[in-house]
């Protein structure tokens, strides 16, 4: 009798593990449970009880339901894929659903970050141009504005070809007690003619300053009209300096270097020209960078 139930329990469990109808509906799996149990209890092995869930829980042997359990390869996630290439390729990998997720999700980080970098970067040069030249017209409207006030009559200005940006400055004091304007006194010389011109990023850089006339000598004033003054080089410049103040320091450093005018037959008559000048500028900038600048005390003003 124990015999042919064992065999009725295993025509049944075959019937219930190769039929897929068993598979979906519950009734089956229990009652192939059952009829296990009891075929265990009689030939003496031990099974484990049942998990909830139907048919798909039920263990029906030691083989059989580990493979049962695992889940299939094509259920399995996909790793993740690093860039547009990576999801393209978990797109394709997978079935038309997953296909058609992936088209929707989009490229994959770094093409998003290439786009973005291309759409936010930095502004283009023409539109930082136009924001230094706005800067600098407003400083230099603002600087002529202040000169024409001034009630002493200490400088005055006169646009290069009604260019802002160009400058012919007229010194028109110096120390009265000293001898260059005895020297303008007996020459009469109303004026020393200075020219300025403000490069495209100033106030931040200094404007480059030369003397035209008269023909100047000592006074830190050199070859072709440069001045030596550490507050016309990119290391001394402050954007707080005004055209006044540095003017104010150039009419001082003149007295303080026994500026003359130049009398001598022949070099008296001589021009300083700008390209004698920016090139000794540039001299005397290296020199100094490389051996510092002499600073004056303060009680020689």
């Amino acid at each position: 009798m124990a015999t042919l139930l064992r065999k009725i329990g295993l025509i049944r469990l075959h019937r219930d593990t190769g039929d897929p109808k068993h598979h979906r509906g519950g009734g089956g799996g229990q009652q192939s449970a059952s009829l296990r149990g009891k075929g265990g209890a009689k030939s003496g092995h031990k099974q484990a009880p049942p998990q909830p869930g139907g048919a798909g829980d039920a263990s029906p042997g030691p083989g059989k339901g580990r493979r049962a359990a695992e889940p299939a390869p094509r259920d399995k996630a996909a790793p993740p894929a690093a860039g547009a290439a990576g999801a393209a390729g978990a797109a394709g990998a997978g079935g038309p659903r997953e296909r058609a997720a992936g088209a929707r999700a989009g490229p994959g980080p770094a093409a998003a970050a290439a786009a973005a970098a291309a759409a936010g970067g930095c502004p283009v040069p023409a539109a930082r141009q136009q924001h230094c030249t706005q800067v600098r017209s407003r400083r230099l409207m603002k600087e002529l504005q202040d000169i024409a006030r001034l009630s002493d009559r200490f400088i005055s200005v006169e646009l290069v070809d009604e260019s802002l940006f160009d400058w012919n400055v007229k010194l028109h004091q110096v120390d009265k007690d000293s001898v260059l304007w005895q020297d303008m006194k007996e020459t009469n010389t109303e004026f020393i003619l200075l020219n300025l011109t403000f490069p495209d990023n100033f106030p931040f850089s200094p404007p480059f300053m030369r003397v035209l006339s008269p023909r100047l000598e000592n006074g830190y004033v050199l070859d072709g009209g440069a001045i030596c003054m550490e507050l016309l080089t990119p290391r001394g410049w402050s954007s707080a300096y005004t055209v006044e103040a540095v003017m104010r320091q150039f009419a001082a450093s003149l007295v303080k270097g026994q500026g003359r005018i130049c009398r001598k037959a022949g070099k008296s008559k001589k021009s300083f020209s700008r390209k004698e000048a920016e090139a000794t500028f540039k001299s005397l900038v290296k020199t100094h960078e490389k051996y510092g600048w002499v600073t004056p005390p303060v009680s020689d003003g």
